[in-house]
């Protein structure tokens, strides 16, 4: 009896009796070059923390992707680094995991504040939801899982230009200026690194369907040799970067749920001036501003956004621009968030949607989606009285309709109304953009504006067209438009009216063997015309003439070299002298007569642009431009020097140093006197204490040197500025030094905590600093939180 117990218990703990636990399937491997590029992924059960160790069951049944390929700064070879990207989703989220491989150099990482990643190793994953190869939301991580996000739309506009931009194809640049909510941490590992990243499905649009195929590429970049790597592999030879892409196929079971974003705001702003007498300040406190956001998912490809008395101060300054050419406006892009929301969907050609116009709203509505093929946007908002040129309270209405042709082409309308009292504009817009034989795309519009401002009312037209040819080696462009005298937006940027234009610009691009010093280099050739709208139209005589012949290079390693020769011709143009006299001496007294500048001023060029790899610690640019150029301040030919130079420091993982210089200087040809000196150093200091919290200082000084004016191409005669009176022009001394001191706590895109100062002092001799005299100051706090329902 004994043995048989004995027996029946060796028997029942052999391993051959143990029951058996099915082993989980293998992970399905995609490789991108080997055209394994439509991918399936497991949907499971299973939840993940976020630490950036893909310790997790689900990682070993994960979706492999790899296989990537170079595209920049040559395509159609393998990546000299391998990367596994891991992919599988739940019900709430999907779910990526990143084991990148670096073995030729260090990894590149440093603790940033959002999107601030370009100078570190980093990997891009653009998803594609509506799977229509023209838009995607853009998910980027470096390898701490610091975050970058943002949305690419392609719309044709951003290609390679003519000596001034960078050789081979130029895919579109993201708009970095949108945030969204997602999960990333990272870490160093032996072989390289390692990202864990989770999405969640109420953070993204989708269409409207059981069964979910998406577009994904992934683009990694690795700074020790400059090289961009995708999983699908990319030609340049496209018009179109993002119809190249992968495919995730068959998401199922995806449930989005309740999407209600509540974010209440609240801000407070005090602002000092110094007092008539006493060295004293006055400071007044203005009421705090309380107002809120809300996002409502309306369905998975539907969005509503509304907002109440938003607070759109921008916690940075815009850096300063230097105008060189007085007739063209300067457009700056928007940082506010409540307009970053679906900002894709406004996108026109000439930008006549620029939301920048509304200033300071106190209500504002915005829905956004695609149905059926069908871009969808409507934006309407009451802006602030003090806005209004009739004492009303102007009413924007924006509506751009955009619908898919084909597998890359589009046609959209636009149409904008601005109610303001008695005043009113509005714009309508027709434009298209056809893609074929994958090289080649063409681009057309044509706008009427409809105005009445004081009782005055015009309407006139504004057109433009552009037809690509995006070769790998042989690339064209050319683009032309114009814009009437009486064409005008107040919904949109128009940088000057009453022109037009032709641009033809040709390039080829050679490439380097593996391993060469050039990896790429190309030469190019660019004729840029500009007429007067009148003259256009009829044919007439040209007004400036540009001829630019360009060389451009990468380098092993990550540099690049670009310089040009710009030969070129412009036309006096009489509008931006009326109020300009000369002082003649008639007899023993004086007298004015009208300025008339020289009927043509030829000009030749040079350019050049160094930039350096990006190292752990430090990288720089410099640009300059010099030779003889047109001085629009006494219209005469001037030797010029305009120049910027970017300096970046990352000395520890947590410090940044970003140094700015530009400078513009235009000397006289005849006695070498100057006109004008513009210098613009700006120094921002950041300290990065965790992900959510950073320390910022940002100093700018602006300099601003002009001579007393004089007929220097003709007469040599004093010129007079006259406005009620003729007074000979004086010279102009500005130095104004702007510094802003700020605390920054954003754990997440929508909760904030800002503290910040900011006060402008004036020096007396240009960067002296021992008469600074403080003007004005301000202290402001801002919070919101963003309440996910």
């Amino acid at each position: 009896m004994l043995l048989q117990l004995a027996a029946a218990l060796a028997l029942a703990g052999s391993p051959t009796s143990a029951p058996r636990t099915p082993a989980p399937p293998a992970p399905k491997i995609y490789h991108g070059r080997r055209r394994q590029l439509e991918a399936s992924i497991p949907r499971l059960d299973g939840r993940i923390t976020v630490d950036g160790v893909l310790d997790e069951p689900e990682w070993k049944q994960a979706t492999v992707l790899t296989g990537f390929s170079q595209y920049s700064p040559a395509d159609g070879m393998a990546a000299e680094d391998s990367i596994e990207v891991l992919v599988w989703y739940s019900t709430t989220a999907i779910n990526f995991g990143i084991r990148a491989f670096e073995a030729h150099g260090a990894v590149h990482s440093n603790l940033a504040t959002r999107d601030k990643i370009d100078s570190d190793d980093y990997v891009q994953l653009l998803l594609g939801t509506f799977n229509d190869g023209r838009q995607a939301m853009l998910f980027g991580v470096n390898p701490l899982g610091v975050q970058q996000d943002g949305i690419i739309t392609e719309t044709g506009i951003v290609r390679g230009g003519s000596g001034f931009s960078s050789a081979g194809g130029v895919r579109e640049a993201p708009d970095l200026n949108p945030d969204f909510v997602f999960q990333s941490k990272g870490r160093i590992t032996e072989y390289g690194y390692e990202v864990e990243i989770s999405i969640p499905f109420k953070t993204l649009k989708f269409p409207r369907s059981d069964l979910q195929n998406w577009g994904l590429q992934i683009i990694r970049k690795v700074q020790h040799n400059g090289h961009e790597e995708v999983w699908a592999p990319s030609n340049r030879a496209a018009a179109s970067f993002l119809a190249q892409s992968g495919r995730l196929m068959g998401l199922a079971d995806i449930h989005r749920g309740l999407v209600v974003d509540l974010t209440p705001e609240f801000t407070e702003q005090t602002t000092g001036t110094p007092a008539a007498t006493g060295g004293k300040w006055n400071y007044s406190t203005a009421a705090p501003n309380i107002g809120a956001n809300i996002r409502w998912g309306i369905t998975p490809n539907l969005t509503l956004n509304g907002t109440v008395k938003p607070d759109f101060s921008q916690v940075e300054a815009d850096v300063v621009q230097i105008s060189y050419d007085p007739r063209r406006a300067i457009a700056y892009p928007e940082k506010r968030p409540f307009f970053l929301e679906g900002t894709e969907q406004f996108n026109v050609p000439n930008q006549l949607i620029y939301s920048r116009d509304i200033v300071q709203p106190d209500a504002a509505v915005k829905l956004t989606g695609k149905m059926a093929g069908t871009n969808v946007a409507f934006l309407s908002a009451l802006d602030g009285r003090a806005y209004s040129r009739d004492h009303a309270q102007p009413l924007f209405d924006i509506l751009r309709v955009q619908k898919d042709l084909g597998a890359s082409s589009r046609l959209g309308v636009a149409y904008t109304d601005v109610e303001d009292g008695g005043n009113f504009n509005r714009v309508a817009d027709v434009d298209a953009r056809i893609v074929w034989d994958k090289i080649y795309s063409v681009q057309a519009q044509f706008a009427e504006s409809f105005d009445r401002t004081a009782g005055v009312s015009t309407n006139a037209p504004t057109w433009y067209a552009r037809i690509d040819r995006a070769g790998r080696n042989l690339q064209l462009r050319f683009v032309t438009n114009a814009i009437a005298d009486d064409f005008v937006t107040r919904a949109g940027f128009v940088a000057r009216a009453g022109i037009g234009h032709t641009n033809l610009t040709s390039r080829y691009v050679f490439y380097g063997e593996k391993g060469a010093l050039f990896e790429s280099w190309a030469p190019s050739a660019t004729f840029d015309g500009t007429w007067t709208y009148h003259n256009f139209v009829r044919a007439g005589d040209i007004q400036d003439l540009k001829w630019n012949f360009g060389l451009t290079g990468a380098l092993r390693g990550g540099w690049s070299l670009n310089g040009a020769l710009l030969v070129e011709t412009f036309a006096y143009d009489s509008t931006l002298y009326t109020n300009y006299r000369i002082e003649t001496k008639q007899g023993g007294g004086r007298d004015t007569v009208k300025f008339t500048g020289t009927p043509h001023l030829p000009n030749l060029d040079y350019s050049l642009t160094v930039s350096t790899p990006i190292l752990k610690y430090v990288d720089a640019n410099f640009n300059v431009i010099f030779g003889k150029d047109e001085d629009f301040f006494e219209w005469s030919n001037a030797n010029v020097d305009i120049g910027t130079f970017t300096l970046n420091l990352r000395p520890t993982e947590q410090f940044r140093v970003n140094f700015i210089y530009k400078e513009a200087r235009y000397v006289r040809r005849t006695d070498g006197t100057t006109v004008d000196l513009e210098r613009i150093p700006r120094l921002k200091v950041e300290y990065q204490l965790t992900r959510s919290i950073f320390f910022r200082y940002v100093g700018q000084y602006t300099s601003i040197q002009t001579d007393s004016l004089r007929d220097d191409s003709r007469t040599n005669a004093p010129i007079l500025i006259c406005g009620a009176v003729c007074r000979r022009s004086a010279p102009v001394k500005s130095n104004a030094f702007r510094s802003d001191f700020l605390f920054s706590y954003q754990p997440v895109p929508g909760t904030v905590f800002f503290l910040g100062y900011g006060a402008t002092q004036l020096d007396q001799d240009p960067f002296s600093f021992r008469s600074l005299q403080r003007t004005a100051d301000g202290f402001f706090v801002k919070l919101s939180y963003l309440f996910r329902l």
